[in-house]
């Protein structure tokens, strides 16, 4: 029976929503075991706890045994305890999972770069409170109990890198970020101008130089500029990719969204 641990690196999520999540689990998907750690529901200003508890928290899942540790939520924060839990966790041998996306990204580059968990892009407990988030939590549960039904359309058998852009943008240059060489990367944002998109790509695509191509998710809920940017998100991408000799190999079905698919770091 799979075992699936919960944290929250970053941000918390109420005592609700994680009920929402159990009684799903429960009612569809009765083979899995799931088991929220307490610290998911604690809070230290912005934060699911401070940074000594989640990373503790963390650590614990990752040393319970479970099949996979499930990343509640983002938000900001899995990047204050990411060199922590490198330091603790390089060099073991696992086969286990980190799932999440978002700020969760952090954590999944460096499980990628450092070989202390196999990384996949995907919905976390914090989506059902999304209109048709239970469709979304749902996928993520079915590929806990094997299901490959809910991966990206477009993966092709190629290795790839899911980002959020902000995210990949603040790893470039640091130890945490993977080998991203014949890589094809996908990247999704959320609530950023278009403006900030074209700046994030200016500095994303410098650094992705030998990717096998760069595909682009859903860039959603774009706040409005006091004047128009001038050209769309794909635009921008194609832009960017085409000055720094990147391959645009089109788009990809990821984002903040309930219909957020499901990508594994390297090969599907």
């Amino acid at each position: 029976m799979p075992r699936i641990a919960i944290c929250a690196p970053a941000t918390p999520i109420t005592r609700e929503q994680a009920d929402r999540v159990l009684a799903l689990a429960a009612a569809e998907f009765p083979q899995l075991t799931l088991e929220f750690d307490p610290q998911c529901f604690a809070a230290d200003g912005h934060f699911a706890g401070p940074d000594e508890m989640r990373l503790a928290a963390l650590l614990d899942c990752a040393a319970s045994g479970a099949d996979a540790v499930w990343f509640a939520k983002g938000g900001y924060g899995s990047n204050r305890i990411v060199a922590d839990a490198v330091e603790r966790l390089a060099g073991r041998e696992v086969n286990q999972q980190w799932f999440g996306y978002s700020d969760c990204g952090y954590l999944l580059a460096a499980a990628e770069r450092y070989g202390i968990a196999r990384a996949v892009h995907g919905p976390m407990p914090v989506d059902i409170r999304r209109e048709g988030g239970e469709q979304a939590v749902r996928r993520a549960l079915a590929w806990f109990a094997g299901d490959r039904s809910g991966l990206e359309g477009g993966l092709d058998g190629q290795p790839a890198a899911p980002f959020n852009l902000t995210t990949l943008a603040m790893l470039c240059g640091t130890r945490f970020l993977p080998d991203l060489t014949n890589r094809v990367v996908i990247v999704e944002e959320v609530a950023e101008h278009l403006y900030a998109i074209d700046r994030l790509f200016f500095h994303v695509t410098e650094h992705l130089r030998g990717i096998a191509g760069l595909r682009l998710g859903r860039i959603s809920d774009v706040p409005e500029n006091d004047r128009p940017f001038g050209s769309d998100a794909e635009h921008i991408a194609r832009d960017w990719c085409a000055r720094s000799g990147i391959p645009y190999l089109g788009r990809a079905d990821i984002g903040h969204d309930a219909a957020n698919r499901i990508v594994p770091f390297g090969l599907a």
